[in-house]
């Protein structure tokens, strides 16, 4: 598939492996999957974004996003396509967690974890779906969590958050699949990142007790999962939540 590949929140974790796998795909034509291009997203380390487009040498290329500004996807679509080729394929990285006791969350919380969670990926869609659709051709997918499927003590927003982002991913799926238009998910279980560095140790213990392999999940991992469900290789698949958890959810 032909066209600029889109990673929010891609300067870290998740989302840097995912831009570096994408990165690699087009310094190696022979194992390209037809994408020209490479576009992420980063909300405040600036410095960090532009070492990522010199080690890529300039494979990768980064914008601004944040996504509490609610008007930034559109205009991030069009800057991307201004020097890039145009979107084809989205993945919906970016995000929030904050750990609190539903008890102890207010609404100012609350209200930022599902909006950044769960409305930025729904405005991200919309800000890449009119050209795809006038194009006919796209794939977008939505990194979802493990705490969507069960629960988390403290997680409560975060969770619903990311349970919604599987049911817009299924209900998207059927709305513009006619129009070639794939929309899947990936469900990561845990994964020692940058965000989940301060979890307490008890919820580690938890989210990595019932694993059935020893050796965990990486951030690799997740990112050849991403880069299968962009390829032409699923084209036959939409409307999926594809687990990558080490056997933890089995």
């Amino acid at each position: 598939m032909s066209g600029t590949v889109l990673v929010t929140g891609g300067s870290r974790g998740i989302g840097l492996a995912i831009v570096q796998a994408l990165a690699e795909t087009l310094a190696s034509p022979a194992a390209a999957e037809g994408w020209e291009g490479v576009a992420f997203t980063y909300r405040t380390d600036e410095a960090a974004a532009r070492a990522i487009e010199e080690a890529t040498a300039g494979r990768a290329r980064a914008f601004h996003l944040d996504l509490a500004d609610r008007s930034r996807p559109e205009e991030l679509v069009a800057e991307v396509e201004d020097v890039l080729p145009p979107i084809a394929g989205l993945v919906n990285n970016a995000g929030l967690r904050h750990e609190s006791l539903l008890a102890l969350t207010s609404d100012a919380d609350w209200d930022g974890v599902l909006d950044t969670d769960l409305g930025g990926v729904f405005r991200c869609c919309r800000a890449v779906m009119r050209g795809m659709v006038h194009r006919r051709r796209g794939a977008i997918v939505n990194i979802a969590s493990l705490s969507a499927l069960h629960g988390v003590a403290g997680q409560t927003a975060y969770a619903a958050a990311k349970a919604g982002v599987l049911g817009l991913t299924r209900a998207l799926a059927r709305e513009i699949g006619k129009r070639n238009i794939r929309v899947n998910a990936v469900v990561p279980g845990f994964v020692a990142t940058d965000m989940t560095a301060g979890l307490p140790e008890e919820a580690v213990r938890f989210l990595r007790g019932s694993e059935c392999l020893p050796r965990g999940t990486t951030t690799a991992d997740i990112a050849d999962a991403v880069l299968f469900l962009l390829s032409p290789r699923a084209a036959a698949i939409t409307g999926q939540a594809l687990v990558v958890d080490a056997g933890a959810s089995a």
